[in-house]
């Protein structure tokens, strides 16, 4: 075992720049700003809470794992941004996914101190879109179920991956001098290939939850998207 992890631990670059250091306490910065005291506390007060949170955080882990690097600092998998905001909201949310970023950016991009830009471009952004998009359909479009599912459910997650690959494209183009038609070629056009899927498995996931589990979700009620409609 040991002679199998010795190559991975040495492909790990463990020295920060000057940057990766900015990111991270922008990343700090950012978690005291929206650090979410209630919901926290209601998951150290639940058991069931906490349990679900482990099986969703190892969830979004492996498919974060199932990566295909298109080059260096070009990643492929799919997200799980917008289900795991349904269930524990967007702030209880970005606290959960440092546990599947943290992976991430150690055995996949072998760069600990990615963790920063990572969260910020990869995460944060596409989360706090997502909490837009979902919060506009709630106040603007009827109370629906069909609402709920396609727009906050599939259509927020097909645009968490745009929103997802532009804002790590910027990061790339920004920080590590990535040429723009480089990115347009190899990165961006992936985006039609991704953002179906990626829809198409959390609606699924929005799905079953409202079916089965309804009470998993963090704002969803069938007293506002079932009972109004009778």
């Amino acid at each position: 075992m040991f002679e199998y992890l010795q190559p991975l631990w040495d492909q790990i670059q463990w020295q920060p720049d000057l940057a990766d250091i900015f990111y991270l306490l922008v990343l700090i910065g950012w978690f005291a700003w929206i650090w979410p005291q209630w919901d926290w506390q209601q998951l150290l007060a639940d058991k069931g809470l906490q349990w679900r949170a482990l099986f969703c955080t190892l969830a979004v882990n492996g498919l974060w794992l199932l990566n295909a690097s298109v080059t260096e600092g070009i990643y492929v998998h799919f997200l799980a941004l917008v289900t795991l905001m349904l269930i524990f909201g967007w702030r209880l949310a970005s606290i959960l996914m440092l546990l599947p970023v943290s992976f991430f950016c150690l055995f996949v991009c072998h760069q600990p101190w990615m963790l920063g830009p990572m969260m910020l471009f990869g995460v944060c952004l596409p989360l706090l879109l997502a909490l837009t998009v979902h919060s506009l359909s709630y106040h603007k479009l009827p109370k629906h179920l069909f609402v709920f599912i396609f727009v906050a459910g599939f259509f927020n997650a097909g645009l968490s991956v745009v929103s997802h690959i532009l804002a790590w494209a910027v990061y790339l183009w920004f920080d590590m001098d990535y040429g723009a038609a480089y990115l347009v070629d190899n990165y961006l056009l992936l985006i039609p290939l991704l953002g179906f899927p990626e829809a198409l498995l959390n609606g699924m996931a929005v799905t079953l939850l409202v079916v089965y589990r309804p009470e998993w979700l963090y704002d969803y009620s069938d007293r506002v998207y079932l009972w109004r409609q009778r």
